[in-house]
């Protein structure tokens, strides 16, 4: 039998008013005999302020702590329950009425998002705080990183498993209206997998610098009152961890905690999809066919098709999703054992025995056709390129994409398509890799059949989209160890509304979600799945703590200063993610307007060892905005996400790393400026 929402009862002197959610949904909040949760429990009897205690043991349909949307304060372990069989202890339990509606009245289905253990590892921490002044509180931002960790910094996220605080700049939603713009903090590293968070907002002052007064609710869980209730319990211990920390009760404007997913939660799709299907071919080469090649400037060019285990029904056509055991692993079709997968190749008729072959991520919505970027290096014998569509984020997937944008409970068809392609891109490393592969078919050899492909040397090369993605590709690959990833970054929910992409899809996403606190929201809900097929949800094992039998990887990432798609705070938050070591000079002075650019990210010099590097570019771009808004041309000057693919520096900068896993300084011991382009 289900109980009453109990924990709600600690804020019954709050009355909790209409919001973004729907005004059924807050009233089923207020409700406490007509709100359930979906775990069964009964409520402990203890006062103790010991962790034991400190959980809740029902999830909150909304949270009275912010009046603004149901799903406020985000992310909040208010929205789950216990659950001992996740690797965290807790499952995210969001209730269903609490989402964001679209226009046609339909709420976000998060069945699959709940089957996580906890929130993504780039979530942004968000609350509303009418009259907030940013400036005047001393919130660090996106150009003071930094000034986060000060020990009196107004925004404070503790990390409880280390203890650490953890470093992030805060922004006002510039997206939304003045006056109803969501605080949004960003950390500038992924939070730390299956770690606790405590958040705590203090000293949050308004424009004329007078203290903004902590709401009713919120005063109420630092009374305690009513006892003896789980959240009191809970939140006697939140404030005792930030009073540890040095964080005043009396300071506090507003604070709660969240759980972050396990590795398992967020990789554990991906990790048991690879394992069936290597096991499928154990040493061998999956099946493929060769269907038309042409020899042209000093290249041959191979089209054709590779079958790859299928997790998807049918075909694994767009708007198919993954099918799953009943601990919700991937299991292989029985009706459609094998994806067929394209593969578009060019490699070099005049081979040397050593150069290497490039499994290539291709761009935004992109195909395989886009190897033809790195059609030089093929016809100059450096190296081969091959290349298969990033399913979930292709050209096959745009009509898809739009319906998906109207009504984002369709969203797990997206992310479950890139799991998908995570495995096929392993699957197409493993046809170069093998002797039993590629190598061994006559279109992959000249004419005395000499192989065209250097058996076991595969790396990875991502650009844009590919760079995104790249890092979980190579985080579970054991096809490649050297990886360069081209103007890359992290964690979606962040690039977006950063991106001079997103105005396009935009439109159909803001006509569909028409509140903006919605919109933030919605962002974070989708981001819970799609950590599963990009960097976000595998970066924490690229390069150290890797997976359970795969090497760890040598990355460079190559930034272009003042990027308009891929915003540069991201690809330094993966930066740091995963311990690169940045070369420097970066810049010329003056040219960021960032109080130390690249903040925590250690100098090469400092750090000759480093099994990654960032090296930034510079094309004479103006620095990007330092808020949550895409560059626009003409005020931002000319977008150089490309022109790394005409720099010859860079090129030979990036093909020395894929040869040789070195750095190599092409600029002289100076900023890396593009040709052409004035210092």
């Amino acid at each position: 039998m289900r109980r009453p929402l109990v924990p709600v009862l600690l804020f019954a002197v709050v009355a909790v008013g209409a919001a973004a959610c729907s005004d059924d949904a807050r009233e089923g909040a207020a409700d406490t005999a007509a709100s359930t949760s979906s775990t069964a429990s009964t409520v402990a009897e203890s006062t103790t302020t010991g962790p034991e205690d400190a959980i809740l043991v029902d999830s909150l349909q909304c949270d009275p702590l912010d009046e603004r949307a149901c799903l406020l304060p985000w992310p909040n372990d208010a929205f789950t329950v216990p659950d001992p069989s996740t690797a965290t202890g807790r499952r995210l339990d969001i209730h269903p009425d609490a989402t964001p509606r679209n226009a046609e009245g339909v709420p976000i289905d998060v069945t699959d998002q709940n089957r996580a253990d906890g929130f993504s590892p780039g979530s942004a921490v968000l609350a509303f705080v009418p009259g907030l002044d940013l400036e005047r509180t001393g919130i660090a931002p996106s150009t003071d990183v930094g000034a986060s960790l000060a020990d009196d910094a107004p925004v404070v996220l503790l990390d409880t498993t280390t203890g650490d605080r953890i470093p992030h700049w805060g922004e006002l939603d510039a997206q939304a209206p003045e006056g109803d713009q969501l605080l949004m903090i960003r950390p500038a590293v992924s939070l730390p997998e299956g770690h606790r968070i405590v958040v705590g907002l203090r000293n949050l002052l308004d424009a004329n610098g007078d203290a903004l007064e902590r709401g009713t609710a919120f005063q109420a869980a630092v009374e305690g009152f009513p006892e003896p209730l789980e959240r009191a319990r809970h939140f006697r211990e939140i404030l005792a961890e930030l009073d540890a920390d040095g964080v005043a009760v009396d300071e506090l404007y507003m604070a709660w905690d969240f759980t972050v997913a396990s590795t398992e939660s967020l990789s554990g799709r991906a990790l048991r999809a690879r394992d069936l299907a290597y096991a499928a071919i154990d040493d061998g080469a999956p099946a493929f066919t060769v269907d038309q090649q042409t020899d042209e400037g000093g290249l041959r060019i191979i089209e054709g098709t590779f079958e790859v285990p299928n997790f998807l029904p049918g075909a694994g056509e767009p708007g198919s999703s993954l099918l799953l055991d009943d601990e919700g692993l991937p299991v292989q079709s029985t009706d459609t054992p094998f994806f067929t997968a394209p593969y578009r190749c060019l490699m070099p008729l005049a081979p040397s025995g050593t150069q290497p072959t490039i499994v290539f991520g291709h761009g935004l919505l992109g195909s395989r056709s886009q190897v033809d970027g790195l059609s030089f290096a093929a016809s100059a014998g450096l190296a081969g390129v091959c290349g298969t569509d990033e399913i979930g984020m292709a050209t096959e997937d745009l009509p898809n994409l739009a319906l998906i944008l109207a009504d984002l409970s369709k969203f797990h068809q997206q992310a479950d398509r890139m799991v998908q392609g995570l495995i096929n891109q392993q699957f197409l490393g493993r046809l170069l890799n093998s002797a039993e592969g590629f190598a061994g078919n006559a279109a992959f050899q000249t004419s005395d059949g000499t192989p065209l492909v250097t058996v076991g040397n595969t790396v990875f090369v991502g650009n844009s989209q590919g760079g995104v993605l790249g890092g979980a590709m190579s985080a579970v690959s054991n096809e490649w160890s050297r990886v360069v990833l081209g103007v890359p970054g992290v964690n979606y929910s962040l690039l977006l509304t950063r991106s001079s992409d997103w105005p396009e899809f935009q439109t159909i996403f803001d006509a569909a979600y028409t509140d903006p606190a919605d919109r933030v929201l919605a962002l974070q809900l989708i981001q819970l799945l799609w950590d599963r097929g990009e960097n976000n949800g595998y970066v924490q094992h690229l390069t150290t703590d890797t997976f359970p039998g795969i090497d760890p990887k040598r990355v460079l990432l190559v930034q272009a200063f003042g990027d308009h798609q891929v915003a540069n705070v991201s690809t330094e938050v993966l930066a740091r993610t995963i311990g690169a070591a940045v070369y420097e000079p970066a810049l010329t002075d003056g040219r960021s307007p960032d109080v130390d650019p690249q903040w925590a990210i250690p100098s090469l010099a400092d750090t000759p060892d480093a099994g990654a590097v960032l090296v930034v570019w510079d094309w004479g771009t103006p620095a990007p905005p330092t808020v949550n808004l895409p560059p626009t041309e003409p005020e931002y000057g000319d977008d150089p996400h490309g022109n790394g693919s005409s720099e010859p520096r860079l090129l030979q900068q990036a093909l020395t790393w894929l040869i040789t896993g070195e750095f190599t300084d092409v600029c002289a011991g100076s900023p890396c400026i593009g040709d052409g382009v004035t210092p």
